[in-house]
Protein backbone atom coordinates (compact mmCIF):
# COMPACT_ATOMS: atom_id res chain seq x y z
CA UNK A 1 0.00 0.00 0.00
CA UNK A 2 0.55 3.83 -0.29
CA UNK A 3 0.43 6.46 1.97
CA UNK A 4 0.36 9.77 0.55
CA UNK A 5 0.86 13.58 2.31
CA UNK A 6 -0.20 16.77 0.69
CA UNK A 7 1.93 19.87 1.12
CA UNK A 8 2.27 23.66 0.09
CA UNK A 9 -0.88 24.80 0.11
CA UNK A 10 -1.90 28.28 1.47
CA UNK A 11 -3.50 31.52 0.73
CA UNK A 12 -2.26 33.26 -2.42
CA UNK A 13 -4.09 36.55 -4.17
CA UNK A 14 -5.69 36.21 -7.51
CA UNK A 15 -2.98 35.97 -10.93
CA UNK A 16 -0.15 34.11 -8.35
CA UNK A 17 1.18 30.97 -7.97
CA UNK A 18 1.67 27.99 -5.78
CA UNK A 19 3.33 24.86 -5.74
CA UNK A 20 1.66 21.96 -4.67
CA UNK A 21 3.84 18.30 -3.16
CA UNK A 22 2.43 14.95 -2.76
CA UNK A 23 5.32 12.78 -0.99
CA UNK A 24 4.51 8.67 -1.12
CA UNK A 25 5.81 6.37 1.27
CA UNK A 26 5.69 2.60 0.22
CA UNK A 27 7.32 0.45 -3.14
CA UNK A 28 4.37 0.49 -5.25
CA UNK A 29 4.85 4.75 -5.90
CA UNK A 30 6.95 4.49 -9.21
CA UNK A 31 4.47 2.12 -10.42
CA UNK A 32 1.62 3.32 -9.59
CA UNK A 33 -0.96 6.48 -11.90
CA UNK A 34 -1.45 9.60 -9.83
CA UNK A 35 -4.06 12.14 -9.81
CA UNK A 36 -5.03 15.49 -8.41
CA UNK A 37 -8.51 16.26 -7.02
CA UNK A 38 -9.80 18.70 -5.83
CA UNK A 39 -13.25 19.79 -3.19
CA UNK A 40 -14.74 23.47 -2.79
CA UNK A 41 -17.29 24.16 -0.38
CA UNK A 42 -20.48 23.00 -1.08
CA UNK A 43 -19.25 20.97 -3.71
CA UNK A 44 -18.88 17.46 -5.00
CA UNK A 45 -14.81 16.50 -5.40
CA UNK A 46 -13.59 16.47 -8.64
CA UNK A 47 -10.95 15.83 -11.37
CA UNK A 48 -7.88 18.11 -12.00
CA UNK A 49 -5.27 16.05 -13.37
CA UNK A 50 -3.97 12.57 -14.05
CA UNK A 51 -0.30 11.46 -14.60
CA UNK A 52 0.69 7.76 -15.58
CA UNK A 53 3.73 6.04 -13.90
CA UNK A 54 6.00 6.95 -16.37
CA UNK A 55 4.78 10.48 -17.12
CA UNK A 56 4.06 9.62 -20.70
CA UNK A 57 0.66 10.29 -20.27
CA UNK A 58 -0.56 13.61 -18.81
CA UNK A 59 -4.46 14.73 -18.39
CA UNK A 60 -6.20 18.41 -17.44
CA UNK A 61 -9.49 18.94 -16.53
CA UNK A 62 -10.82 21.91 -18.79
CA UNK A 63 -10.91 24.37 -16.08
CA UNK A 64 -7.38 24.09 -14.93
CA UNK A 65 -5.85 23.80 -18.77
CA UNK A 66 -2.58 25.94 -19.52
CA UNK A 67 -2.37 27.38 -15.56
CA UNK A 68 -1.45 23.70 -13.82
CA UNK A 69 1.07 21.51 -14.69
CA UNK A 70 1.68 17.84 -12.59
CA UNK A 71 4.68 16.48 -12.69
CA UNK A 72 6.50 13.37 -10.48
CA UNK A 73 9.87 12.18 -9.57
CA UNK A 74 9.94 8.76 -8.84
CA UNK A 75 13.33 8.82 -7.47
CA UNK A 76 12.11 10.47 -4.68
CA UNK A 77 8.14 9.34 -4.60
CA UNK A 78 6.62 12.55 -5.25
CA UNK A 79 4.43 14.13 -6.98
CA UNK A 80 4.01 18.26 -7.88
CA UNK A 81 0.77 20.49 -8.99
CA UNK A 82 2.26 23.55 -10.06
CA UNK A 83 -0.27 26.15 -10.49
CA UNK A 84 -0.31 29.35 -12.07
CA UNK A 85 -2.80 32.15 -12.72
CA UNK A 86 -4.51 31.34 -9.90
CA UNK A 87 -8.26 32.04 -9.41
CA UNK A 88 -10.77 32.50 -6.60
CA UNK A 89 -12.58 29.57 -8.28
CA UNK A 90 -9.66 27.30 -7.54
CA UNK A 91 -10.07 27.52 -3.83
CA UNK A 92 -10.86 24.14 -2.68
CA UNK A 93 -9.25 21.50 -0.68
CA UNK A 94 -6.67 19.61 -3.15
CA UNK A 95 -6.00 16.16 -2.55
CA UNK A 96 -3.47 13.84 -3.83
CA UNK A 97 -4.64 10.15 -5.20
CA UNK A 98 -2.79 6.75 -6.35
CA UNK A 99 -3.82 3.71 -8.20
CA UNK A 100 -1.51 1.11 -6.88
CA UNK A 101 -3.20 -1.71 -9.46
CA UNK A 102 -2.83 0.43 -12.55
CA UNK A 103 0.20 2.63 -14.36
CA UNK A 104 -1.99 4.43 -16.59
CA UNK A 105 -5.39 5.60 -16.43
CA UNK A 106 -7.92 7.06 -18.91
CA UNK A 107 -10.98 8.11 -16.78
CA UNK A 108 -11.61 11.50 -14.59
CA UNK A 109 -12.90 9.40 -12.07
CA UNK A 110 -12.16 8.55 -8.21
CA UNK A 111 -12.65 5.39 -8.49
CA UNK A 112 -9.81 4.64 -10.41
CA UNK A 113 -7.62 5.28 -7.42
CA UNK A 114 -7.54 3.19 -4.35
CA UNK A 115 -5.52 5.88 -1.89
CA UNK A 116 -5.54 9.39 -1.12
CA UNK A 117 -4.00 11.78 1.15
CA UNK A 118 -5.56 14.17 3.66
CA UNK A 119 -5.50 17.29 1.86
CA UNK A 120 -4.21 20.53 2.00
CA UNK A 121 -6.28 23.77 1.61
CA UNK A 122 -5.70 26.43 -1.22
CA UNK A 123 -7.50 29.88 -1.17
CA UNK A 124 -7.28 32.12 -3.71
CA UNK A 125 -8.36 35.91 -2.76
CA UNK A 126 -9.93 38.45 -5.43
Amino acid sequence: QVQLVESGGGLVQAGGSLTLSCAASGRTFSSSAMGWFRQAPGKEREFVARISWSSTSIYYADSVKGRFTISRDNAKNSMYLHMNSLKPEDTAVYYCAASTTRGFIYSESEAMYDAWGQGTQVTVSS
